[in-house]
């Protein structure tokens, strides 16, 4: 079930926050040997956290929809006690002192954690293949990628090893692995969620956000972890209750073909085309629109190597050659550079706004071609980052633009591997990117489809 129909259950005790948790303990035992999708599993601690918030419930103390419903996250969030690798050799016996801040609201809110998830090391890729603890695998086909840097959290949740999980998202990595893991993956306006107590890939460009098997679960996750100081964001949804905005009738939609519709797979571009035939239903009108989209990726390059220079230095051997290299490519900017950079990008941001006088959002493919074989991506390595840029495509300019943006299941290839469908608004227009999202998710059946493991 959802995390939307099971809170109904728990709150009327028909089920028990420990039976949940044990069912998930279950199926990572059985599950993640082949999907790597977990690091470290923390049962003992789950299950106590179970049993505490089942006494609560018991005693009439129903803390909110995510009380007692098991969760995972992505190993590069802090939590108190529990180590915190980010996928890497460098910080494999990291143990945080204090929790994320995000972290801190889910525990308020009642969640039990399940663990620590697999990510590409420190969030530097989209492929979730660089990891000190190996590869996370798709749970649609485990010879695929996941996507990433999400990579665990994203497979995690699409196998039901646990009912959601909060990632990170720099340049696409709670949507892109959304996307080829079958998920629905929802990137929250710049600065909605904090990361405090996130190892960063990006200051600028880095968000937070959850990943569910469904658009409501989304809401339900990101009312408690939005920042209180940012609304109207923490304002999309009652705290108290689950009920997402279906009135979309009104909305007016954008299509950008121009670079988010180029070189799209076939039966990528056939199944968005499918779901813009149903989008034309659900709202006002959908008109096309031109975006400048300026790819470059300096500002990330010198934010990642300014916070690595240290280890870099003394601990090169630690890091994956890849993830060296990759950082190293911020090596030639000074601090004058991250400055420049970070003006231009306001600049961006503020231009960006003027789209939104005549639309409300805007709708794309999520990732241009369905996930590609691990095999081959090893068999050559050159192609790697290539192809990791490539299903970023989609994704990285709203985390420029530091615009919401959701990614939902739109269908299946042939062989039977996810395609997502993205939606983006406003600044803080969180409420209508959900709104439309779950209405063409309530007009759809595909987020019930569910992977057979192998």
């Amino acid at each position: 079930m959802s995390i939307v129909e099971v809170a109904e259950e728990l709150r009327r005790k028909s089920i028990s926050p420990v039976e949940l948790t044990e069912e998930c303990l279950a199926r990572i035992e059985k599950f993640n040997p082949v999907l790597n999708a977990f690091i470290t599993v923390t049962a003992e601690s789950a299950l106590a956290e179970a049993r505490t918030a089942e006494a609560e419930i018991q005693r009439g103390l129903w803390r909110g929809p995510l009380h007692g419903i098991p969760i995972g996250l992505k190993d590069i969030i802090d939590t108190r006690g529990v180590r915190t690798t980010a996928a890497s050799a460098l910080c494999k016996d990291r143990v945080p002192r204090e929790d994320a801040e995000l972290v801190s609201k889910l525990r308020a809110a009642g969640a039990i954690f399940l663990g620590k998830q697999n990510l590409h090391e420190f969030a530097y890729g989209a492929s979730s293949m660089v990891s000190h603890f190996g590869e996370a695998r798709n749970p649609w086909n485990t010879a695929h990628i996941t996507g990433g840097s999400s990579g665990g959290s994203a497979a995690a949740v699409g196998a039901g090893l646990c009912y959601a999980a909060i990632g990170t998202d720099t340049a696409g990595s709670v949507r892109e692995p959304g996307a080829l893991c079958g998920v629905v993956g929802l990137k929250p306006t710049y600065g909605g969620v904090s990361t405090r107590g996130v190892i960063p890939l990006s200051s600028s460009l880095d968000h937070a956000g959850p990943l569910t098997t469904s658009v409501a679960d989304a809401g339900a996750l990101f009312n408690v972890i939005a920042h209180e100081g940012c609304a109207p964001a923490p304002g999309i949804m009652n705290r108290s209750e689950l009920k997402v905005p279906t009135d979309v009738r009104q909305l007016r939609a954008a299509v950008p073909r121009a670079y988010f519709f180029d070189d799209l797979d076939p039966e990528v571009s056939k199944a968005v085309d499918e779901a813009l035939s149903i989008l034309k239903t659900l709202v006002r009108e959908i008109r096309e629109v031109i975006l400048a989209v300026n790819a470059d990726r300096s500002l990330q390059a010198a934010e990642s190597y300014a916070y690595h220079a240290a280890w870099v230095f003394e601990n090169p051997e630690l890091y994956d050659p890849e993830t060296l290299r990759r950082i190293r490519t911020g090596e030639k900017f000074t601090s004058e550079d991250r400055l420049r950079l970070s003006r231009e990008l306001a600049q961006e941001r503020h231009q960006i706004r003027s789209v939104f006088d005549e639309v409300d959002v805007l709708i794309t493919p999520t990732v241009p071609i369905p996930p590609p074989a691990i095999a081959a991506l090893r068999q050559n390595s050159e192609s790697l980052r290539p192809t990791e840029l490539f299903l970023l495509r989609n994704t990285r300019p709203f985390n420029v633009w530091g615009l919401p943006a959701i990614s939902i299941p739109c269908g299946f290839t042939k062989s039977g591997l996810p395609i997502g469908l993205q939606i983006a608004g406003p600044h803080w227009g969180e409420q209508a990117v959900i709104g439309l999202a779950h209405a063409y998710e309530q007009a759809t059946d595909w987020h019930h489809r569910k992977p057979t493991i192998g």
